[in-house]
């Protein structure tokens, strides 16, 4: 049977077939699979449809959608072949619902696979992670990967994944953040959203920093956001300061603020962390 229809039919009970759109998807991401595709395809509902966190991959081959043998699964695991530039255009070409009419935001972060006990890993690299410890630290060995997601406006946990890349210890996750965010938007100006006039908006956490992710999107049409950490230290610009009391080098740097210190919140859209790349607009209403 294919696997298109392992939905509607199981153990002789016809189910209500899916609608329109979602078989359409369904049967676009079944084309994205290359070897072991079968196999594949039912790991992809098993996941959908486990109940909680699987203790091992086996215990998904026991979830209803999965037809298959345990030794199916990890052959699917290891020898399976996924085209990804054609999975990566599919999610493209399909928004999170519900934000139809709205101002297109994506988030951009990374989450850590802890990997502690797999000392033979290839390239395990050590990462912060919120809530398990190694002696004593919020830091695990493990690796990390970067997704970017589509969020929307209302009050709910639904995201639509678009884009994950593996950030290797080598390797700087600001770099990866900017090139991740510019194919989607190529592959996005290349789908039926290309045609949106609002540039997409792009939120990053507090350990991106903000002078690599502007200069990595440098001529990008896309707009971003990024938190600041309670410490980080900005300079207006020298002509802001009053001239100096002895002749000598000319000022490199304006007056500074620390986010940190309440005193220095008064400061406005004056001040950026490198002249004539970006401009930094800050409220006091949002720096504690």
């Amino acid at each position: 049977m294919d696997a298109e229809c392992s939905g509607w039919v199981h153990d002789g009970h016809t189910m209500q077939p899916p609608p329109d759109a979602l078989r359409a998807f369904r049967r676009s991401f079944y084309e994205c699979l290359n070897r072991r595709r079968d196999a594949l395809f039912e790991l992809a509902d098993a996941i959908l449809t486990a109940d909680g966190t699987a203790p091992s991959p086996a215990h998904l081959s026991l979830q209803v959608p999965h037809r298959r043998g345990w030794g199916s699964l990890y052959a699917a695991l290891w020898r399976g072949r996924i085209d990804e530039e054609a999975l990566r255009k599919l999610l493209a070409r399909h928004p999170l619902a519900g934000t139809e009419g709205e101002p297109s935001v994506y988030a951009v972060d990374t989450s850590v696979w802890d990997r502690c006990d797999a000392e033979c890993s290839p390239e395990r690299g050590y990462y912060y992670h919120p809530s398990r410890h190694s002696a004593g630290q919020p830091i695990v060995a493990g690796w990390a990967y970067q997704f970017v997601a589509q969020l929307n406006f209302v009050r709910e946990s639904w995201t639509a994944p678009i884009d994950v890349e593996r950030v290797r210890p080598a390797q700087d996750a600001n770099v990866v953040a900017a090139e991740q965010v510019r194919s989607f938007l190529g592959r996005r100006r290349s789908s039926c959203e290309g045609g949106s006039a609002a540039s997409p908006l792009f939120v990053f956490d507090a350990g991106y920093d903000p002078v690599k992710v502007q200069q990595g999107l440098e001529g990008s049409p896309c707009q971003i956001l990024l938190r600041l950490r309670a410490g980080r230290r900005f300079y207006g610009d020298p002509e802001l300061c009053d001239p100096p009391e002895h002749i000598g080098r000319p000022r490199r740097h304006g007056p500074k603020m620390k986010c940190s210190r309440n005193e220095d919140t008064h400061a406005s859209n004056a001040l950026s962390p490198s002249r004539d790349l970006t401009r930094l607009v800050i409220y006091s209403s949002l720096v504690e």
